[in-house]
């Protein structure tokens, strides 16, 4: 038996009045070779955005805890009760390898990569969908707010529905939501919107999205839609409930970034980066998860062109791209891999001196702190995404420049852009373009750089992560007193 179960206060919660409901728990696993050691809340704007809603409503967070074929019992940690759901080695291949991340991902990310139809990751989605659904229905107090998060879970508000009608159900998807045209590829469309359309409110990151599902609704569930509102019908097509489907951008925790880009160990600590680097006049910085929705190689197809036609010169500017592991199992992922490591091997190759390095890459994640420290050392940022919902690497970035200074280079497919209108917006797809915004960037006028800071900052510290949650949370329970009226 795990030592969770001991080491953490157990605990059978039956009762909550708010629950969330996403793929993975807040908690991560912490252990040392001799024994589990027990729990440390994950990083991440999700877990910091709720936690307080969690401390102040006795709630319940239900998610798979990380390991396949291992069940453990609800148990209490940093004021919030805790509900493990298990999911085998298989399922983790099915349902999150297979139809979450080679079906969906895909297919919600514009086609970049193909998505793959097949009928047993899609069993297998169903099949889990129901039993976190299973797990909150049992965990919730008569109407309580259950808040569902991400792609990994479109079933889960109809499931819900179905077990417990008393519930006021919010889901809200991370990532974009596809045109009708792109989204009717999918052989089980009808059963995902209607698994969608089971929540009271839907939340999007941007209002493209949003117009994307009510369209989608429409066309292949023939749904009747007004002023963003679904009137959902059962078999004898008597309406239920009505949707309603809104925008929600969502934001970081800037007090927590600002914060630390105050302190003095990791203002040192970007100081020692340039001077690692050999104190060139300009370090660019890419963040990203090794995905192929995030265009890191367009970004280095860029950037070797500025070294080799001489607008950028390896003494004078260093790009540091972290880009770190994810989905290795996935097949598309290993070969990104290689492909972007092979990249950069031979722009290093070509252009590196014995000082000076064109490009440091760097394969790992970071805690927040050097995350931080980098966003303080880094002159322009380069935010290159082919598609991404919102893009919160961006939004951090501004938050760490207390001084107005640095710029930002945003493509204008990320969620972000809709918020950051004075970054430096540019097409990723558009070689020339990207290469001539990002030598503008190295070059901008300092007072033009900081006007364009400023506005960023004012539109973040106003629009934080705690914000966001209210504002959904608020309108949901809005809509629960119109509807019982």
């Amino acid at each position: 038996m795990p030592k969770s179960a001991s080491a953490e206060s157990a605990h059978h919660p039956t009762n909550a009045d708010f629950i969330v409901v996403s793929n993975r728990l807040p908690v991560d696993r912490v252990s040392t070779e001799e024994a589990d050691a027990g729990w440390r809340r994950s990083p991440g704007g999700l877990v910091t955005a709720l936690a307080p809603v969690m401390a102040a409503r006795e709630g319940a967070w239900v998610g798979w805890h990380g390991a396949p074929d291992e069940e453990l019992a609800p148990f209490h940690h940093d004021n919030m009760d805790l509900i493990p759901v298990t999911l085998s080695e298989d399922e983790v291949e099915l349902y999150y390898e297979g139809f979450s991340n080679s079906t969906l991902w895909p297919l919600y990310h514009d086609v970049i990569a193909t998505p793959e139809f097949h009928r047993t990751w899609w069993d297998s989605y169903q099949l889990v969908n129901r039993r976190f659904a299973e797990a909150a229905a049992h965990a919730a107090a008569p109407k309580a707010t259950v808040w569902v998060q991400d792609y990994q879970l479109q079933l889960v508000p109809q499931y819900l529905r179905r077990l417990r009608p008393d519930l006021r159900i919010g889901f809200f998807n991370h990532i974009p939501f596809p045109s009708p045209e792109i989204f009717a590829q999918m052989p089980w469309r009808k059963a995902i919107l209607e698994g969608l359309l089971g929540a009271d409110l839907l939340g999007f990151q941007r209002p493209n999205d949003t117009a994307n599902f009510l369209r989608s609704a429409r066309r292949f569930l023939g749904a009747g839609v007004k002023a963003k509102q679904v009137h959902v019908k059962d078999n004898d097509e008597q309406i239920t409930h009505i949707a309603r489907a809104e925008p929600f951008p969502i934001s970081i925790d800037v007090a927590q970034i600002q914060e630390l880009a105050q302190r003095p160990d990791i203002i040192a600590r970007a100081q020692q980066i340039r001077e690692d680097l050999g104190n060139p006049k300009t370090i660019l910085l890419g963040v990203d998860r090794l995905d192929y929705t995030k265009g890191i190689t367009h970004r280095l197809k860029a950037y070797a062109e500025l070294l080799e036609d001489g607008t950028v010169k390896v003494e004078d500017a260093a790009l540091i791209q972290v880009a770190s592991p994810s989905r290795e199992r996935v097949e598309t992922y290993k070969q990104l891999r290689e492909e972007v490591e092979g990249i950069v091997g031979r722009i290093n190759g070509q252009h590196d001196t014995i000082q000076n390095t064109a490009i440091r890459y760097l394969h790992h994640s970071y805690p927040v702190e050097e995350m931080v420290a980098l966003y303080l050392a880094a002159d322009v940022m380069l935010v290159t995404a082919l598609r991404d919902g919102m893009n919160l690497v961006a939004k951090e970035y501004v938050a760490a420049r207390l001084d107005n200074s640095g710029a930002l280079v945003l493509s204008e497919f990320t969620g972000a852009a809709d918020q950051l209108k004075q970054a430096l917006l540019i097409n990723p797809h558009d070689i020339d373009g990207l290469k001539a915004t990002i030598a503008r960037a190295i070059n901008l006028p300092p007072q033009e750089a900081s006007r364009r800071m400023r506005a960023m900052r004012r539109q973040i510290l106003s629009h934080d992560v705690q914000r966001w949650s209210e504002d959904f949370l608020t309108t949901l329970a809005e809509k629960a007193i119109r509807d019982d009226s």
